[in-house]
């Protein structure tokens, strides 16, 4: 039997290492958020407009942007994590590009790692936006309210990526479409009703509901505190999610 030395066939290939895996599907991931109109609207315009249009009417409702803020984020990463997600997956699973995709032989993992990483390049963009905004419109964190403030934020996005994994990897793209959208606003009125008929103090069972979970342990975590029972929540629906997510994912739809 005949042997050859390493290099005789060329090219050989091989597969890459999860790394190389995991940065190349992120990427795919982000470009396609970043080139989304819709989630462009969800994510970054009404999110600003919240914000803007609350620091236009302080007066109004004696609330500033120090307190509109994290709600602000709050909504922010709804929107990318939870519907954005959901919606564009069950659409992937409905014409069969995930399918495709793992056909390919990218496997499972790298297609969720993908996802969140697409959903991260979201988040960083929100924050740069919003958090400059908020900044010219007079608000000040210090740098500690801010380091409290990156671990719950990314605490919310995990748990608002594995509701929306969950969601757009168990249904079918029509009810995901209509669900998805009704979950948003009745989790963007849910903290809503909180912020502006009491602030986003002591919410009582109001602070189970992951949007105000998150908007509460933001609005603690940037006045130097830490919000040990928001983010004891935001784990919890986390886990849950997550756990039920791997469970009932199906990759066509």
């Amino acid at each position: 039997m005949s042997t050859f030395a390493p290099g005789t066939f060329s090219p050989h290939p091989q597969r890459v290492g999860v790394a190389a895996m995991a940065r190349a599907q992120g990427a795919i991931e982000s470009k396609l958020m970043l080139r989304h109109g819709e989630q462009q609207l969800l994510s970054i315009i009404i999110p600003l407009a919240i914000l803007i249009g609350a620091a236009k009417l302080k007066d109004t409702t004696g609330h500033g942007v120090d307190e509109v803020f994290p709600m602000v984020l709050a909504v922010a990463a709804t929107s990318s994590g939870f519907t954005g997600q959901a919606i564009s997956l069950a659409f992937d699973r409905r014409y069969g590009a995930l399918k495709r995709t793992g056909a390919s032989g990218v496997p499972a993992w790298a297609i969720v790692v993908g996802k969140i990483l697409g959903v991260l390049s979201m988040v960083v963009l929100q924050v740069l936006v919003l958090g400059t905004v908020a900044a010219i419109l007079g608000l000040r964190v210090s740098a500690g309210g801010a380091a409290i403030g990156v671990l719950t934020l990314a605490l919310g996005v995990a748990t608002f990526t594995a509701l929306g994994l969950l969601l757009g990897g168990t249904f079918s793209s029509e009810v995901v479409l209509a669900v998805a959208n009704l979950i948003w606003f009745l989790l963007l009125g849910a903290v809503g009703w909180a912020m502006f008929s009491q602030g986003l103090g002591d919410n009582g069972v109001l602070t189970l509901v992951p949007t105000v979970a998150m908007a509460a342990g933001l609005d603690t975590a940037l006045n130097g505190s830490f919000p040990g029972i928001e983010l004891l929540v935001l784990v919890g629906w986390a886990a849950v999610a997550s756990f039920a997510a791997v469970r009932w994912f199906r990759f066509e739809g």
